[in-house]
């Protein structure tokens, strides 16, 4: 007998003829779909259900696409793919700060948005692992089973796309990882040349895990080429 559970989507969108079309395409294709039109009600079904993925987007009424983010961040650790007309690359920068994983710009073809979210639904854990791993920098400790990470004694809140960034370079520690390499390996997508999105995400890791922004010790840029994890 199969244990299969559909994905449980949220989309927040004010756009009622987009929110249905969204929504009847994703249970097309498997999925579990709830809808909300404003923030207010978004920031209550994601506190209430804990949705396994929100399609949010930006320009809503009320509280906006980035209140409803720093409202329910960082208690909700799934995913959110940010959607929205915008493409001011500000509003990304704002959107990925604010603890979106995922920014995607209207129009966007169904299926380009359906592979969005597979892919971000593929970083989840989806049972416990027996197998877990631990990688330890100095005080800086990594887990991979539990998804949590610590700087000594000190818990250190990373979303999902955060921790999923930091195990990569962690675990490959001492190799400089290309943008490429590092977008390819977590969006499962080719990485277009203009995506923010990792650099952002590096400059909120080393401020989480003390790593000076100015001279960082720990996730290096290298010119050209990348970023390198510093093993000692």
């Amino acid at each position: 007998m199969s244990s299969y559970q559909a994905p449980r989507i949220l989309i927040v969108e004010d756009d009622e003829r987009l929110r249905t079309l969204t929504a009847e395409y994703l249970q097309g294709n498997g999925m579990e779909v709830a809808q909300v039109d404003n923030g207010e009600e978004a920031i209550r079904l994601i506190q209430r259900d804990n949705p396994d993925l929100v399609v949010l987007d930006l320009m809503l009424p009320g509280v906006d696409g980035l209140g409803v983010c720093r409202e329910v961040k960082p208690a909700f650790r799934n995913p959110i793919l940010m959607l929205t007309a915008r493409t001011d690359e500000m509003d990304e920068v704002l959107g990925l700060e604010m603890g979106a994983d995922d920014y995607v710009a209207k129009p966007v073809q169904p299926r380009v948005l359906l592979a969005r979210i597979r892919a971000l639904l593929r970083r989840m854990p989806t049972e416990p692992q027996s197998t877990a791993q631990k990688l330890v920098f100095d005080r800086l400790i990594i887990d991979s089973g539990a998804r949590q990470v610590a700087v000594g004694d000190d818990a250190i809140e990373l979303t999902s796309a955060e921790f999923d960034l930091l195990w990569l370079l962690a675990s490959r520690a001492g190799t400089i990882l290309s943008r490429e390499e590092i977008f390819e390996s977590l969006r499962g997508i080719e990485y277009d040349g203009q995506d923010r999105s990792i650099d952002v995400r590096v400059s909120r890791l080393r401020a989480k895990i003390g790593d000076d922004p100015d001279a960082p010790q720990r996730i290096k840029t290298v010119r050209s080429k990348g970023y390198l994890f510093v093993k000692e």
